[in-house]
C-alpha cells in the first residue's frame, strides 16, 4: 500500500467509518484554493446534516430542556472553534489539500478551513452511507464536547437564571427599572437597575437595548451570588 493509501486508511480508522467511495473523502479534504474538485458542495451538505444530527443528539440527551436551551447548546457545538478542535483531533490539518499560497500562510491549521473540512466529511459520509452513518459519526467526533456540556443550566440567560434562583428559594422575582437612556434614536444606550430586594442585592447593567441592559444587571447579581 502506498503512503497516501496508508494515510487515508488511518483517517478512516480514526473516523470509525470506511468509505465505499473513497473519492468522496478525498474531495471533502480538498480546499477551493487547490483548484477544481473542491469541497464546498460537500461542506454545504455537511453543514445541514451536522445541524440536524446535533439537534437530534441534544433532543434525546436532554428530554426535559426547552427549545431555547437546546438551541444554545447546539450553537456551542457547531461553532467554528469547536469543529476546528475536533478536526485537529482527527489530524485533518495533515491531510487537507490546499493551494501553495494558502499553505505558506498556515491555512492547513486555520480554524475556518478545518471546520469546513469536517463539515465536508460529514456531507461525504451522508452521501456514502446515509443519515444514520452521518449522525453516528457526529456523535463520535463531538463526544468530548457533548460530554463537557453536562447540565445545561449554565446556558440559560442571566435573567432566567436569577429568577429561577430566587423562586427556588421562595423569593419574589427581581425588579428592573430604567436608570437612563442616552444617545441618538438609532444608537441608544440603556442603563438599568436590577433589584433583588428579598436578598438585599442590586446592580446596574448597560447595553444597546433595555433587554441587553437587564441581562447585564442580572448577570452582575448572579456574580455577587457566586453563580457565574
Amino acid at each position: 500500500m502506498s503512503e497516501a493509501g496508508r494515510r487515508w486508511q488511518a483517517l478512516q480508522e480514526r473516523l470509525v467509518y470506511r468509505f465505499h467511495d473513497l473519492d468522496l473523502l478525498t474531495t471533502a479534504l480538498r480546499h477551493r484554493s487547490a483548484g477544481e474538485g473542491h469541497n464546498e458542495r460537500l461542506e454545504f451538505l455537511g453543514d445541514a446534516a451536522l445541524d440536524l444530527a446535533v439537534a437530534e443528539l441534544l433532543y434525546r440527551r436532554y428530554p426535559e430542556e426547552p427549545e431555547g436551551i437546546l438551541s444554545r447548546a447546539r450553537a456551542s457545538l457547531v461553532r467554528q472553534e469547536t469543529l476546528a478542535a475536533a478536526a485537529l483531533r482527527l489530524g485533518l490539518d495533515e491531510l487537507l489539500v490546499i493551494g501553495e499560497g494558502e499553505r505558506r500562510a498556515g491555512g492547513n491549521r486555520r480554524p475556518s478551513l478545518l471546520a469546513d473540512a469536517l463539515e465536508a466529511i460529514v456531507g461525504a459520509v451522508l452521501l456514502d452511507g446515509g443519515y444514520e452513518a452521518a449522525r453516528e459519526l457526529v456523535a463520535r467526533v463531538l463526544e468530548p464536547e457533548l460530554a463537557a456540556l453536562g447540565p445545561l443550566e449554565r446556558l440559560k440567560d442571566p435573567k432566567t437564571r436569577l429568577q429561577e434562583w430566587l423562586q427556588g428559594r421562595h423569593h419574589p422575582v427581581p425588579r428592573y427599572e430604567i436608570v437612563s437612556v442616552s444617545g441618538p434614536a438609532h444608537a441608544q444606550h440603556f442603563r438599568v437597575r436590577a433589584q433583588a430586594e428579598a436578598i438585599g442585592l442590586s446592580a446596574e447593567g448597560e447595553g444597546p437595548s433595555r433587554r441587553a441592559a437587564e441581562q447585564d444587571a442580572a448577570a452582575k447579581i448572579l456574580a455577587q451570588l457566586g453563580e457565574t
